[in-house]
């Protein structure tokens, strides 16, 4: 069973797939390219499942009967490394397997805004990383953390649910703890992490009002604090902060963050032009005095338009990224509609082109 796990894996990197889907009475999927398709003819048994469930899990395994699902990453294949997701669904064990990246790809090859290549400069505050599942936002912060460890001896603490990427400390002294096997949770673990002296944090969600909090005082005394967020729109970020909070504690909230936010990045990725491939899409807010007194005064619907009036400090909206995409010819007019926040106005754009 061994061998067929890693043989799923190595046929999933050949075909360039971003995530295998395996469960009950279905044959395995790979997602290529957004889109999912049938690997082979080949139905997997319910028994199937559990035995390439209870070989990727080990002793974890009894955790998905008790508990109904279970987060991973394990090497596989030829020494790919995959976040794993193992769940009931009918009462029958699925498998949800995302392969990652056995290299930091350097930020050129991103496609990133020009003004986020500024990023690894900083040496204080919040910048957060939005997006969907599976819009790039962990290999966004690996770039952009690997660069600073590349160029300044800092100490970078990061903390995830599992440990992506493997950083290969340079300048930089590296901790990566994992939630559940390093550490309780996010809000213990970043309690705990501002005794360990660190320069740099990673946070890689910020779910819950502990996290959230904690993640503003250490911003707030001097650390520079990445996080990922669930959020469509960069100015969605602010409320999903904020409406954690009590609403007696909401003013303040605001406060802390008017004061220690820098940039939020909205990514998505979207199908190349050439019909193979994916580019990304980001809408960037570079927080400026304008947008700091939005945030402080709770007018977070009026950041959308301060966003495009903004462009000198590098801010883009996500629509004016897709136009720019089309005229490089990166994405079709058909592709940059279908993502645009406003279609009307991408619309008529491109057909002015």
């Amino acid at each position: 069973m061994n061998s067929r796990i890693d043989e799923i894996v190595k046929s999933a990197v050949a075909q360039r797939a971003s995530d295998i889907h395996i469960a009950t009475d279905r044959p395995v999927r790979y997602r290529i390219d957004g889109r999912l398709t049938d690997a082979d003819e080949d139905i997997f048994s319910g028994r199937d499942c559990e035995a390439l469930a209870e070989v990727i899990a080990g002793e974890k395994y009894e955790q998905v009967e008790t508990i109904g699902e279970l987060d991973l990453a394990r090497t596989l294949g030829n020494n790919t490394r995959c976040r794993i997701n193992l769940y009931r669904s009918f009462g029958n064990i699925a498998l949800a397997i995302r392969i990652l990246s056995s290299e930091i790809p350097p930020m050129e090859n991103l496609g990133l805004p020009p003004v986020m290549m500024n990023f690894p400069n900083y040496k204080k505050g919040i910048i957060l990383i939005t997006g969907e599942t599976g819009s790039g936002k962990s290999t966004t912060l690996a770039s952009v953390l690997d660069r600073i460890n590349h160029s300044r001896p800092d100490h970078i603490i990061t903390l995830e649910d599992p440990i992506e990427y493997i950083y290969t400390p340079d300048k930089c002294s590296i901790d990566q703890r994992e939630i559940g096997k390093d550490t309780k949770n996010y809000a213990s673990g970043l309690r705990a992490s501002l005794r360990e002296d660190p320069d740099v944090i990673l946070i890689g969600e910020m779910r819950d009002l502990e996290t959230i909090e904690t993640a503003l005082t250490a911003a707030e005394t001097g650390h520079l604090v990445f996080a990922t967020l669930h959020t469509n729109t960069a100015a969605d970020a602010i409320d999903r902060i904020v409406d954690v909070f009590p609403a007696e504690r909401q003013y303040q909230a605001r406060l802390q963050l008017s004061q220690t936010l820098q940039a939020v990045v909205s990514q998505e990725l979207l199908l190349h032009k050439r019909g193979v491939g994916r580019v990304l899409a980001c809408e960037v807010m570079m927080v400026n005095p304008a947008i700091r007194n939005l945030i402080r005064e709770a007018k977070t619907p009026q950041i959308q338009n301060t966003l495009a009036t903004s462009a000198q400090e590098g801010s883009i909206t996500m629509d004016n990224m897709l136009l720019t995409m089309v005229k490089d010819g990166r994405i079709s007019k058909e592709v940059a509609i279908e993502a645009a926040r406003d279609p009307e106005y991408v619309t008529r754009s491109v057909r002015m082109r």
